[in-house]
C-alpha cells in the first residue's frame, strides 16, 4: 500500500498539473472564436445530458490547426524560435563551460563562494534583470557610453530591439542553468585521469578534449536541454529586448491570447509548441535515466 501511494503521488501531480490543463487547452484549440465569456464556442453543458455531450463534441474541429498551416506568420515564428533557441543554447554553452571549468578547478574553499555568485542573480526579479539590460543596451545606455568613452566607437551602436539583444538577454538569464550541471559533472572528475593521459603523451589541450569533455558530456547535455526548452517558448525577453521585428512563437502566443483574444488559435499554437517541446523533454529524461543507471 505504501509503495502504491509513493508511486501514485507523482502520477497524480502530473495528472493535475499537466494532463488536465493540456486537455483543457486542446479542447479550446478545437473550438471556434466567439464574442462571449469565455471567448470561444462550444461550451460543455452537462445539464443537457447525453444529447448535450454529443452535440458538444460534434462541433469541435481542427479548423484552427489548418489555419496555422495556411498563415506564414506561424510556421515562420516556429522556425525563428527554433533558430534562436539553438543559437542561444550554443552561445550559453560557449560562455558557461569555461566558467564551470574554472569553478571546478578553483581551490575547494572558493567553490561555495563562486556557486553563490552564480546563483545570486536569482535573488532578483526576472523582469527587473531584463529591464536592466534595456538601460544597458539602449543608444544612450551604459554600454554605448563606455565604448564611446574609451574611443572604440564614434557613434552609438543600435543593439536594443535587435536579435543580438535577445541573444544577450537569453544567455545572461539562462547562464546559471548551463553552468550548474556542467560544474556538477566537472567537480566529480578524477584528476588522476588527466595526469595519466599526460603521462601517456597527451598535451594538456589533448587531455582536455579526450578526457575532460567526454566525462562532462552528461552535464553538457543536461545544461543544453535546460536552456533550449524554456528558450523555445520565451516571450518576455523578445518582447522587451527584441522589439516588433523579433519573431518568436512565445510572443505570438501571448499576443493571440491577450491582445487579439483569439483563444482557440492561441491554444492551437500552444498545443503544437508543447508537442515540439515533448521531444527534447523525452530526450532529457532518457539522458537523466541513463546517468542514474551509470551512477548506480
Amino acid at each position: 500500500m505504501r509503495r502504491f501511494a509513493l508511486i501514485a503521488v507523482p502520477y497524480l501531480w502530473l495528472l493535475a498539473l499537466f494532463l488536465v490543463p493540456f486537455v483543457i487547452v486542446l479542447k479550446i484549440s478545437l473550438s471556434d472564436s466567439a464574442l462571449a465569456i469565455p471567448p470561444y464556442l462550444p461550451t460543455l453543458d452537462l445539464k443537457a445530458g447525453w444529447s448535450g455531450i454529443t452535440e458538444f463534441f460534434s462541433q469541435l474541429d481542427f479548423e484552427n490547426f489548418v489555419w496555422l498551416t495556411e498563415d506564414d506568420l506561424y510556421w515562420k515564428a516556429y522556425l525563428s524560435s527554433l533558430k534562436i533557441a539553438l543559437v542561444s543554447t550554443v552561445l550559453t554553452l560557449a560562455v558557461g563551460f569555461p566558467i564551470a571549468y574554472g569553478m571546478a578547478r578553483a581551490p575547494q574553499h572558493w567553490r561555495a563562494t563562486l556557486l553563490l555568485l552564480v546563483i545570486l542573480p536569482f535573488w532578483t526579479s526576472f523582469l527587473i534583470r531584463v529591464y536592466s539590460w534595456m538601460g544597458i543596451l539602449s543608444q544612450e545606455g551604459y554600454l554605448n557610453q563606455f565604448l564611446m568613452g574609451i574611443g572604440l566607437i564614434n557613434e552609438p551602436l543600435i543593439i536594443l530591439n535587435t536579435n543580438v539583444a535577445v541573444y544577450i538577454g537569453i544567455v545572461y538569464t539562462y547562464l546559471p542553468f548551463m553552468i550548474l550541471p556542467i560544474y556538477s559533472a566537472l567537480e566529480k572528475l578524477d584528476e588522476s585521469l588527466l595526469e595519466a593521459a599526460e603521462d601517456l603523451g597527451c598535451s594538456r589541450m589533448s587531455a582536455f578534449w579526450l578526457v575532460t569533455v567526454p566525462l562532462s558530456k552528461q552535464g553538457i547535455i543536461a545544461g543544453s536541454f535546460l536552456v533550449f526548452i524554456p528558450t523555445l517558448g520565451e516571450f518576455v525577453i523578445p518582447s522587451l529586448l527584441g522589439g516588433s521585428k523579433t519573431l518568436m512563437i512565445g510572443k505570438i502566443l501571448w499576443e493571440e491570447f491577450f491582445s487579439n483574444r483569439d483563444w482557440p488559435v492561441a491554444s492551437a499554437v500552444a498545443v503544437i509548441l508543447l508537442l515540439i517541446l515533448v521531444i527534447p523533454i523525452i530526450l532529457f529524461q532518457r539522458n537523466e535515466q541513463k546517468q542514474r543507471e551509470a551512477e548506480g
